[in-house]
């Protein structure tokens, strides 16, 4: 079995053997600026701009001896940056805060991707005017980036470790391979450089050495198409989406259209890929939100695959989510996986949620039911690789910064950040926070730093400008002479830096507005147990809207990022807390850690894709048998006591119109189980979704035939003339009303819809409605709607076929089987007669899957030597057997109960 790796970035790319022509790159940039004073030179108008926003400075005060403690001395080496395939020690950054694209840390080529159209409608004149201006600066810059190129064709090449890419994910994979839990895999993904100037050769070459040296197949997309994927739609419109940040501007929405396609240019080169070079029998696991269409790209090409689809990010609510125009689209591509993971119950509980109010699917406790199977839904938080980790701590460079930080700082207590510069991390916020720390504490001035470090991977100049603004307000009112209580660095730092520094730090402080999980925590808590340094058991602040939450369990300090008198608070309580109630508090987040391990998340993901795609290859009716009538007819004749308890629309009788009620059944069905009950041995059961009324005028000629009605909520029992009402029909009375009004509301705004009311359950159907579209929209409002406002209630608004039905959860049919088998167990056990030693239940619907699995455990645990469960329908099951003969709904009576009585 080989396992394919899908991520964006493979956890390698390529470095070419020239020299950086840094005076090529000041010349272009010197051309760049030219250009840019000449056309913001034109004369302005009603259709020109000037600058898009404030320019943001450079750090600011940048000269103070803290910054440059940090800069001057910050590793120039690529080695200080990145994991070394040949160190064992080595590791790849969790939160890697990749640069942009195609300007990394390697001697790589230039992108060839042509510009996006332009943010503002209002721009467009502006741009087409100004190309023949800037024709003849661009000759330039062309001559010198293709003699560039040549000289990257005849270059050297080697493969080093990437820069950027899912660094929690790598460290992963390479501790599951190291502890023997992963034996053959294979990456596939993009080198994260552009490529459209190497050569075929070239690829073909660089691809061969990734593929037999690295277990990596390489994608090679076009400049353009990339571009458009990754900096366009992913970063421009999902990015942000994900993160409760609605595209509402009008550069989003241009590049929405623009980039749409794009992004399904990738995932269909990855799943391509994917395709071509599987064999049964292996697994595929995709990761993030940049490939979220692969899953059903691969499986419309290999239905029986094991597909597996892992969210790193956070998922958004519905509200959030629909803002999307390709919102259906995206999550049908979800949907082709068998097994979905997220990082904490709040993600899945959304996804559940968009999915049952966009697509008007049921969406259960397992997860979200297809019409041909079930996709499962489930949590599984990542974590990083400590004993890596610590390895890593040991490095001498690591030593010595962690020297140089405790000596430069000491006295004094340490609050540490890392985080990008967007609007997603909530730097600005934590900055204003620390602000109004140190108004409210004054005593606190002189005994307190925040080092933030505060990486700018994209063009935010009026974040950057605001959070510029911030610092240096406080550090020109808090400092001294002798003292900056806020040392602020728009730039990254070595990997041995940020382990020295996480080490030293007395607290961590993350105030992100909406994350999934922040790895950075995890290492900051495995850094503080005191082995290299005199500080250990450091307090953790930490957003409560962050994946990470879930996982330490209150253990740490949680912060509203939004609630600024909060986050100064928590800053006081961290710095105040004694050493026994840190000691405690480590100590129970050390535990999370070292139990939500990178290699725990790993294993415990596959085991769980493989234990569901047995369990669907199981149900699928493709792969289960179909009745041994011959079998089933030795069962039966060897029977002491036979109970039978067979569905009666779709399984005894083609569906009827849920207009009206049907007062007659198929002739063939009637004698059938008049044939049945003839045999005194028999007892013989009829479920419907019906009201107890119409089930007595269908039947009242089948004398002894017990009946179950409104799916589980009343029984007949055989012989009797009354009905007993199992779910208690006065406690309906107190979520009816509330569930009426609301299918009221939806049922004035859905032409053609009505209301269907029975004693136990309200059904809102929409299958002759005018607009179909509108109407399913409608529906999956409306239940959506209902399964937030009745949570308490213990119902549930299930989508079925053309309607939305609202029923109680606490019975079903598996409800009322259980009620007759328990009295017909203890009614023997008193005449001392033989318990019924064989059980036969056949359906068709999705209320029939409860009782196949209530059955078949009856047969597993060998309460009933017996047990036949059978299916007329073509859908993903539970049951033993298919009885599929053509149209839906034909009657089972048709080859079955007479081969019995022969």
């Amino acid at each position: 079995m080989t396992l394919f790796v899908a991520s964006l970035f493979l956890p390698y790319t390529i470095h070419f053997d020239v020299p950086k022509p840094d005076s090529e790159h000041a010349t272009l940039a010197r051309q760049e600026s030219q250009v840019k004073d000449y056309l913001d030179a034109g004369e302005l108008s009603l259709f020109t701009q000037g600058p898009a926003g404030p320019t943001a400075p450079p750090t600011p005060a940048i000269s103070t001896e803290n910054e440059e403690f940090f800069l001057s001395n910050k590793p120039s080496s690529i080695n200080s940056k990145v994991a070394q395939p040949n160190d064992p020690h080595s590791i790849y950054l969790s939160d890697p805060h990749s640069p942009v694209w195609g300007l990394g840390l390697f001697n790589q080529p230039k992108s060839r991707a042509k510009s996006p159209p332009p943010s503002s409608i209002l721009r467009h004149t502006k741009q087409q005017g100004s190309t023949t201006r800037v024709r003849r600066f661009g000759s330039i810059s062309e001559s010198r980036e293709h003699s560039h190129e040549r000289a990257l064709r005849s270059a050297r090449w080697s493969v080093r470790p990437a820069e950027q890419g899912n660094g929690g994910l790598h460290n992963a994979v390479k501790a599951a391979s190291e502890a023997g839990n992963l034996k053959e895999k294979i990456w596939v993904g993009t080198l994260g450089m552009p490529t459209d100037a190497l050569d075929e050769a070239q690829k073909f070459d660089i691809e061969d050495k990734l593929e037999n040296e690295y277990d990596s197949v390489t994608v090679f997309p076009s400049d353009s198409d990339f571009d458009g994927h990754y900096s366009h739609y992913c970063k421009t419109i999902l990015w942000p989406v994900f993160h409760y940040q609605i595209p509402d501007n009008p550069k989003s929405k241009a590049y929405e259209d623009h980039s749409w396609i794009y992004y399904v240019k990738i995932n269909q080169a990855f799943a391509d890929r994917i395709v071509n070079r599987w064999k049964r029998g292996d697994v595929i696991w995709i990761h993030d939100y940049h490939l979220l269409l692969v899953p059903s790209m691969v499986r419309k090409k290999l239905p029986d695959a094991q597909i597996g689809f892992f969210l790193h990010v956070a998922f958004p609510s519905s509200e959030v989510f629909r803002c999307l125009a390709v919102r259906k689209e995206l999550l049908k591509g979800m949907l082709g996986a068998n097994l979905i993971g997220f990082q904490n119950q709040e993600y899945c509980h959304h996804f559940l949620q968009t999915c049952n109010r966009l697509l008007c699917v049921e969406a259960t406790t397992e997860g979200v039911q297809l019409e041909d199977r079930l996709v499962n839904v489930e949590t599984f938080p990542i974590g990083i690789d400590p004993g890596s980790l610590d390895a890593r701590r040991r490095d001498p460079e690591v030593l010595l910064w962690l020297e140089r930080i405790q000596l430069k700082y000491s006295g004094m207590q340490l609050i540490v950040g890392r985080d990008k510069l967007d609007h997603v991390r909530g730097v600005r916020q934590k900055l204003l926070a620390y602000e109004l720390f140190l108004n409210t504490n004054p005593d606190m001035k002189g005994k307190v730093v925040l080092v933030q470090v505060a990486t700018s991977t994209t063009e935010q100049a009026e974040l950057d400008a605001t959070v510029s603004d911030i610092v240096t307000r406080i550090n020109s009112i808090h400092s001294t002479l002798a003292y900056q209580p806020l040392v602020f660095l728009k730039q990254d730092i070595g990997y041995s830096q940020y382990l020295a520094l996480i080490t030293a730090a007395d607290v961590l402080m993350i105030t992100s507005l909406r994350e999934g999980m922040n790895l950075t925590s995890h290492e900051f808590i495995s850094c503080q147990d005191g082995k290299y340094s005199n500080k250990k058991h450091g307090s953790l602040i930490l957003s409560e809207f962050t994946g990470s939450t879930s996982v330490f369990k209150g253990h740490e300090l949680s912060v509203n990022p939004w609630d600024y008198r909060q986050c100064a608070e928590a800053i006081k309580t961290a710095l105040d807390m004694d050493g026994n109630e840190r000691a405690q508090r480590w100590s129970k987040l050390m535990e999370e850690v070292m139990h939500h391990t990178a290699d725990h998340w790993f294993t415990t993901f596959l085991e769980r894709l493989s234990e569901i795609w047995k369990q669907h290859s199981r149900r699928d009716t493709i792969s289960i048998p179909r009745l041994n009538v011959s079998k089933l007819a030795e069962q039966y004749k060897a029977a002491n006591r036979r109970v039978f308890i067979l569905d009666y629309e779709g399984t005894l009788a083609a569906y009827g119109s849920p207009t009206s009620i049907v007062f007659t059944s198929p002739q063939r069905a009637l004698d059938v189980l008049t044939d049945l009950l003839f045999d005194q041995r028999n007892i013989v059961y009829v479920m419907s979704a019906r009201k107890p009324e119409e089930l007595d005028r269908l039947f009242r000629r089948v004398h002894n035939l017990g009946l179950i009605a409104e799916n589980g909520c009343f029984l007949k029992e055989c012989g009797s003339y009354e009905w007993v009402e199992l779910a208690g029909i006065e406690k309906m009375s107190t979520w009816k009303d509330t569930v009426r009004g609301i299918l009221e509301y939806y049922k004035e705004r859905t032409e053609g819809s009505w209301i269907e009311e029975r004693h136990c359950s309200l059904a809102f159907h929409y299958s002759k409605a005018e607009d179909q579209q509108a109407a399913a929209r409608q529906a999956g409002d409306c239940a959506n709607h209902i399964n937030l406002a009745c949570e308490s209630q213990r119902i549930h608004a299930v989508p079925v076929d053309g309607a939305i039905v609202v029923e109680q959860i606490d019975w079903s049919k598996g409800t009322a089987a259980t009620y007759i088998f328990e009295g017909l167990k203890k009614k023997y056990e008193a005449k001392g007669l033989p318990k019924p030693d064989f059980l036969m239940v056949a359906g068709d619907g999705r209320d029939d899957e409860v009782i196949y699995q209530w059955a078949n455990k009856l047969g597993k645990d060998k309460i009933v030597r017996d047990v036949t469960t059978v299916t007329v329908s073509s859908r993903h099951t539970e049951a033993m057997a298919t009885l599929t003969q053509g149209a839906s709904g034909e009657s089972i009576t048709h080859g079955l109960p007479s081969s019995l009585l022969k």
